[in-house]
């Protein structure tokens, strides 16, 4: 007697290029956002390896860096990007805009900082609806730091520090 085994989907999880507000230390959170020319460099070079990938769907955050990087990956594939707020990076509240090294050891902050346990369950939401939405298919993302982090602590069960840091315009493959 055979079973026919269960392919499971398949998610390339990238983070967006470098931004000019990435260069210069700035907190983006939830700010649009935009390419700076190594940003568009490393989302050519991710599409140049990625040129001979099958991929079913491109999936990116709603802010337009991510959108940015994803359409350029997209490119050589002939498909659409579709739009997530789930994918959306972490909301900084005050923080936003902020130079990053002034920020270190703040305390307490703003209480209209995301916290952890929201962040985690949007991210939750998103392998949920990633599943539900393209059940056996090969999906690229493009997020953010935080929230793909914090895809990465749901999916392998880890507290968010445990999962390392992606650099910009990296790759990471998980099997959902």
């Amino acid at each position: 007697m055979c079973t026919k085994s269960k392919e499971m989907t398949v998610l390339y999880l990238v983070r967006h290029g470098e931004t000019v507000a990435n260069a210069a230390q700035i907190l983006q959170g939830q700010t649009q956002g935009e390419l700076n020319a190594k940003g568009i460099e490393q989302a050519e070079e991710v599409r140049d390896k990625m040129r001979s990938e099958r991929f079913d769907a491109f999936v990116a955050s709603d802010l337009r860096r991510s959108v940015r990087t994803c359409e350029i990956i997209a490119e050589p594939h002939h498909q659409p990007v579709v739009t997530t707020r789930l994918l959306r990076e972490r909301d900084w509240g005050d923080f936003t805009g902020k130079f990053i090294p002034d920020l270190r050891g703040v305390s307490p902050w703003p209480a209209n900082v995301e916290t952890l346990e929201a962040i985690k369950a949007r991210a939750d939401c998103f392998i949920a609806w990633l599943r539900a939405e393209y059940a056996d298919r090969r999906v690229l993302a493009v997020g953010h730091g935080i929230i793909n982090k914090a895809i990465q602590s749901v999916y392998y069960d880890k507290p968010m520090g445990e999962v390392p840091k992606m650099g910009n315009a990296e790759v990471r493959i998980l099997n959902l």
